[in-house]
């Protein structure tokens, strides 16, 4: 803590999962902390690299269960920040990818606290690789969207399924599975394959994750057969595909090296 000095506030990516995939200056930024307030989503291991003296604040947001407001979280961040004390605002993945942390840096520099943007490796792009899934691939695919499926019934702005049907070839969906029937509606509504292969990715680069692979078509049914649970990401593209290529090379490797 800085005595008598006006502190800073850090709003600091904690990455998709696995404690060893966030950043050094994260980590630094956790060992110096004064303060950390930390959403659901950050692996808790992260929290043991704090200091001896930090305060720990949970703000973890499950839906329907707010531990605190956004409003809440953004006068405490203040409070502490005028009180002169380094401030992480730890955030799973990274904090402007359906984080809300544009809405905090902002308020934040409205009223004159000092703040720093960390990036963290956001959940489709862990969660993707660690399964063996490029978002791009030559022939494949040459774009990707992150998309929210918390508002497929409706909010601004709209998600807009139709152009995601036909102009992006990879769709990276967060906060989706209670919403799979209406995200499956959506996009065969707008001319998007039925055959077209999911992969539904559950906590993602940890040593929980479990890997459900679809069509566009099934989704939902496969889903609620395994009991698929959030945290997960949704991939639909044809990149999926490439996961059993990689599988199979995999195999084939094993068996000419035994």
């Amino acid at each position: 803590m800085r005595s008598g000095l006006s502190g800073k506030v850090y709003l600091v990516g904690a990455g998709p999962g696995d404690p060893e995939l966030i950043s050094v200056k994260a980590m630094r930024l956790i060992q110096s902390a004064d303060v950390i307030l930390y959403d659901r989503l950050v692996n808790k291991e992260l929290l043991r690299y704090r200091a001896s003296h930090a305060q720990l604040i949970y703000c973890g947001k499950a839906p329907g269960a707010h531990a605190m407001s956004q409003l809440s979280i953004q006068q405490t961040l203040m409070q502490h920040a005028r009180q002169g004390s380094t401030v992480v605002r730890l955030k799973g993945g990274d904090p402007l990818v359906f984080g809300r942390g544009a809405e905090e840096a902002i308020e934040l520099a409205e009223h004159g606290i000092d703040c720093e943007i960390v990036p963290g490796i956001t959940a489709a792009i862990g969660a993707a690789a660690s399964s063996g899934i490029p978002l791009t691939h030559r022939g494949y695919a040459a774009s990707f969207a992150c998309v929210t499926g918390s508002r497929c019934h409706g909010g601004s702005p709209p998600i807009r399924w139709d152009l995601l049907a036909h102009g992006v070839d990879t769709l990276a969906v967060y906060m989706g599975v209670s919403e799979l029937p209406a995200i499956r509606e959506q996009l065969l509504l707008y001319g998007k394959s039925a055959s077209t292969p999911v992969a539904l990715i559950e906590n993602g680069t940890t040593p929980d994750q479990r890997i459900l692979i679809s069509t566009l078509a099934d989704i939902h049914a496969i889903a609620a057969a395994h009991s698929l649970q959030n945290p997960a990401i949704i991939i639909i593209g044809e990149v999926v595909r490439i996961r059993g290529q990689l599988l199979a090379a995999q195999e084939q490797a094993l068996i000419l090296i035994g």
